[in-house]
């Protein structure tokens, strides 16, 4: 939350002599450097809501807006995915580049049914184990668009995809 805070406290002291699209070179530079660093494995936890907060307020610095704004159209205008997006983004490409740690449905059993081409959901009992990114990954992946889980094997295009996706379904869904 410190690298955070300062990073807000940078952008805000550069606003008044910077572009828009300065700050936001200087928000990824900052910010979402500190905020993306480990995100598959605290991005599901309680302190995400505090860090949301806090990427709120970066995202309202930049725009030059109150603190009682809503930021779903600031995230939309800056192309700048939200904390929960982010999030999905890099639990998919976690799944997707570790796509050996996985198995798919048709692998374990032989019936030829419509979720065949899904990962298989192993059971799981505790909290714990399904709040952590293996887990979480493969629910997240098994929800996803047909079309977006056909081109997985080309990262490059998958990464493309996903962020399009998450531009304009999640972003509407989640940010306040």
């Amino acid at each position: 939350m410190k690298k955070l805070s300062k990073a807000c406290y940078i952008i805000r002291n550069a606003k008044t002599c910077m572009s828009v699209s300065s700050l936001k070179v200087i928000y990824h530079a900052f910010f979402h450097l500190v905020m993306s660093y480990g995100i598959i494995f605290w991005g599901n936890s309680s302190y995400s809501t505090m860090i949301f907060n806090m990427q709120k307020k970066a995202i309202r610095i930049i725009e030059g807006c109150g603190n009682r704004v809503s930021c779903r159209n600031l995230f939309n205008k800056l192309q700048i995915l939200p904390l929960a997006s982010q999030y999905m983004l890099s639990l998919l490409m976690f799944v997707v580049q570790n796509k050996n740690l996985f198995m798919a449905n048709n692998e374990n059993h032989n019936l030829d049914t419509r979720q065949r081409n899904n990962l298989y959901l192993p059971r799981a009992n505790l909290t714990i184990y399904q709040k952590g990114a293996y887990y979480s990954g493969i629910q997240i992946c098994n929800n996803l668009p047909l079309e977006i889980k056909n081109i997985a094997d080309n990262q490059n295009k998958f990464k493309i995809a996903l962020k399009k996706f998450l531009h304009t379904h999640f972003t509407q869904l989640k940010s306040t």
